[in-house]
């Protein structure tokens, strides 16, 4: 953090993100273990330790290559008095839901635009590579997309001068949310149908990580579903079931992906030639 910033803003917000990361990350894993949807493939032992060395990696990077962060920008902003909410008055808990729904979307724009820019689906599809998806999936982002991401939020929350509780409320509802929507839980029927009326559900965004590509194009969200019924992008269920679809990357239905230093090398590897299952390409390069 920047000399104007208060450490205890600092310690703070680091404090509180890391516990509820620790605590979502042990009830997910313990759910898994109790009531799995799928049989893994590859199991845990090495994929578990190559997702979350990717997840300090990518907290290193961010650390080192942008410190202000997106907290660190809301609190510049509202000492420098800019933004769009400071400049029209907006009263305070008006800011702070509009700043949940407004970064919500952010960040699904973001999703979408790199399955549809190359050089960002070069950095993203490490996320896809995993041949499973359990919790930690939700940790595997190669630094590169993470940091581009942060700066991403950054520049949204000071164009709207975002407080800065409603910004660490928005980082701490994310994590957690993209730890529980990526969960290998079975969250299923009445329950599920429920919950997506609001929230992506844990077989809401498994459909995305489909290797079919009409379905990997579908489902952006992490948090809130309705930007994928709006945008249209909202697809149910996996034509093949949950049970029968693959999970991953048509290219690299290996043990590849579970390697740190292969998954790392990826944006930089050619994307393999191979069908996605219905007669389009998932070749984006």
């Amino acid at each position: 953090m920047p000399d104007w910033m208060p450490n205890g803003l600092a310690i703070g917000e680091g404090g509180v993100r890391i516990a509820v990361f620790l605590a979502v990350l042990a009830a997910m894993a313990l759910w898994e273990a109790s009531s799995p949807r799928r049989p893994l493939r590859a199991g845990r032992s090495r994929r578990w330790v190559t997702n979350l060395a990717i997840v300090v990696i990518d907290s290193l990077a961010v650390r080192l290559l942008v410190p202000l962060a997106a907290v660190g920008t809301a609190a510049l902003a509202a000492e420098r008095g800019f933004g769009l909410f400071t400049w029209i008055g907006a009263p305070g808990w008006v800011a702070v839901v509009a700043t949940l729904l407004v970064l919500d979307l952010a960040i699904w724009f973001q999703h979408w635009v790199t399955h549809k820019v190359p050089i960002l689906w070069r950095l993203h599809r490490m996320h896809h590579a995993d041949i499973d998806i359990d919790v930690t999936t939700a940790l595997r982002f190669h630094p590169g997309e993470i940091v581009l991401s942060m700066l991403w939020k950054m520049l949204v929350v000071a164009v709207f001068g975002a407080p800065v509780g409603a910004v660490i409320a928005f980082e701490v509802i994310l994590n957690a949310m993209a730890m529980f929507n990526h969960g290998n839980v079975a969250l299923t029927g009445r329950r599920d149908a429920f919950l997506r009326l609001l929230v992506v559900t844990p077989d809401m965004h498994r459909v995305h990580h489909s290797v079919i590509r009409r379905e990997t194009d579908s489902n952006y969200g992490f948090n809130l579903s309705i930007w994928d019924r709006l945008f249209r992008t909202y697809r149910a269920a996996p034509e093949k079931g949950h049970l029968g679809m693959t999970i991953g990357l048509p290219g690299y239905q290996s043990d590849d992906p579970t390697r740190i230093g292969w998954s790392l090398a990826l944006p930089f590897r050619p994307l393999e030639s191979g069908d996605a299952g219905d007669g389009e390409p998932l070749r984006r390069s």
